[in-house]
């Protein structure tokens, strides 16, 4: 599958919805954090996998805002399982040349994360193969408000005329400000909604999804996510009779 790929047709970021870790464990008689500890080999993976083939933008959604509603004990375990592996793969990002970005709402992150998170940037900050970025207690809703929030104070304060105002100021606002738009969203577990991830970013996002579980993810299947997505025609609003000219 990786031979199919056209290294001169990739999209220059993908994102991903990593889903199914839960009923990956229920099938295996597991907690819901078995789960989530077997998706770390799935995200080595992807990652890998994008950066080999030149991918310059990787977003996982990790953690949403809605999560922390989840039991507190998973909660708990899912963010020292954060701490634990940052620590571990800072290294491996290091000497693959990748640099680490986080996109959310992290200073409602614990502590220990918040810590580890910042020395992993401040490690990983002048690699520049690809960018991994963790969205992490993030949800396109507070995305645009925050957005929202901060440009009516610049507006307030004479830094933006409100007349001026276009697509791209509002984009610059964002918490993905300076990275293109994702052109592939993954999404696993066969679950077809975007849950509240990327509202903006994703208007004109090709859909891939899969019924595959997120911890049996690997290389070959982020390979069959961007040979079906080169074989698609964007168009933007407009026609197939418009592209050919």
């Amino acid at each position: 599958m990786k031979e199919q790929v056209d290294v001169d047709n990739l999209p220059k970021h993908i994102a991903v919805i990593m889903d199914g870790n839960g009923r990956w464990a229920k099938q295996r008689g597991g907690l819901r954090i078995f789960g989530h500890q077997n998706a770390v080999k799935a995200v080595r993976d992807t990652v890998e996998g994008a950066a080999e083939l030149g991918v310059k933008y990787l977003t996982l959604y990790a953690f949403s805002t809605e999560n922390w509603n989840r039991p507190a004990m998973e909660v708990s375990a899912l963010m020292q399982l954060l701490v634990s592996t940052i620590r571990k793969e800072t290294a491996t990002l290091n000497k693959n040349d990748i640099r680490l970005k986080t996109i959310g709402h992290t200073a409602s992150l614990p502590d220990a994360c918040q810590q580890e998170l910042q020395e992993a940037m401040e490690l990983t900050s002048q690699n520049s193969r690809m960018t991994l970025v963790l969205a992490l207690s993030y949800s396109g809703r507070w995305d645009m408000t925050q957005a929202v929030q901060r440009l009516a104070q610049d507006v307030g304060h004479g830094i933006v005329a409100a007349d001026a105002i276009t697509e791209a100021t509002i984009s610059q606002y964002l918490s993905t400000a300076g990275m293109p738009d994702p052109e592939l969203l993954i999404r696993t577990s066969g679950e077809q909604r975007i849950s509240n991830f990327l509202l903006w970013q994703l208007a004109y996002t090709e859909l891939y999804i899969t019924d595959l579980l997120w911890p049996d993810f690997r290389k070959e299947h982020l390979y069959e996510a961007i040979v079906a997505y080169q074989r698609r025609e964007r168009r933007f609003g407009k026609t197939s009779e418009q592209l050919i000219k």
